[in-house]
C-alpha cells in the first residue's frame, strides 16, 4: 500500500522459483511479503495444487500487507506463477510505517484492508459452497430408488474419478460427503450411499 519494503535496510529480495509456496492458507506470518518482480497466483490449494484460483498478482504488490495489518492469518494460498522477487518486511517494521501516516490516510487504508479480507473470506467460502452444491447435484442426478422407496446412489467409479468431473479434488469430495453425512443428507458405507432427505438434499444442490 503506503509502506516502502526499504524501510528495513536488511530487507534485500529473494528469488522463488515457479511453483513456490510463498503464503499458505491460516498462516499468520510474522513478516510481510512485498513482490518485487513476477506474477504470483491467489487462491485455494488441495493436494499439493491450485485447485481454485481467485486472481492473479503482478509485481510491484504488497501480497498479505492487508491481513498483517488487522493481525489476521492468510485467507488464501499464494504460489509463484513465475520466477518471483520477494521482500520480507518484519510486520512491525511495516505497521511502524503505516503509523506515521496521517490519521485519515491511515483511517482509509484499515478500511480498505478490512473490505479486501472480508471480500477474500467470502470469495474462499463461495468455493466450498460450490463444492457442496456440486455434489448434492451428483448424488441427485445419480439417484436411483431403492426396493423400499427410498432414493439411493451407487458408486460406480472411484471417488477420484468422482470428483474429477466435479472438478474438485479427492480430498474436497471426501470432506463434503462427510459433512453431508454429518447433516443426515446422506447414509450407508461402502459402494451404496442413501438419500434419506432429498428434499434437503435439492436445498444444498441450490434447487
Amino acid at each position: 500500500m503506503f509502506v516502502q519494503p526499504s524501510l528495513d535496510p536488511l530487507c534485500a529480495p529473494e528469488w522463488a522459483a515457479a511453483g513456490e509456496v510463498l503464503r499458505e492458507r491460516h498462516q499468520r506470518p510474522a513478516t510481510v511479503l512485498h513482490l518485487d518482480i513476477g506474477r504470483v497466483l491467489l487462491g485455494v490449494r488441495e493436494d499439493g495444487q491450485m485447485r481454485h484460483q481467485l486472481g492473479v498478482v503482478q509485481g510491484p504488490f504488497w501480497l498479505d500487507a492487508a491481513a498483517a495489518l488487522l493481525g489476521q492469518p492468510c485467507a488464501v494460498d499464494m504460489v509463484a506463477d513465475t520466477r518471483v522477487a520477494v521482500r520480507r518486511v518484519p510486520v512491525d517494521v511495516f505497521q511502524q510505517g503505516v503509523a506515521t501516516l496521517a490519521p485519515a490516510v491511515r483511517e482509509l487504508v484499515h478500511s480498505l484492508a478490512s473490505g479486501y479480507c472480508r471480500q477474500t473470506e467470502l470469495a474462499v467460502s463461495r468455493l466450498a459452497q460450490d463444492a457442496e452444491a456440486r455434489c448434492a447435484q451428483w448424488l441427485l442426478q445419480h439417484a436411483q430408488p431403492g426396493d423400499d422407496g427410498t432414493l439411493r446412489v451407487t458408486l460406480q467409479q472411484r471417488k477420484r474419478l468422482i470428483a474429477a468431473q466435479l472438478g474438485i479434488a479427492p480430498e474436497t469430495l471426501s470432506r463434503v460427503l462427510r459433512q453431508l453425512r454429518e447433516h443426515g443428507l446422506i447414509a450407508g458405507t461402502g459402494s451404496v450411499l442413501n438419500l434419506p432427505r432429498p428434499q434437503a438434499l435439492q436445498s444444498v444442490a441450490g434447487g
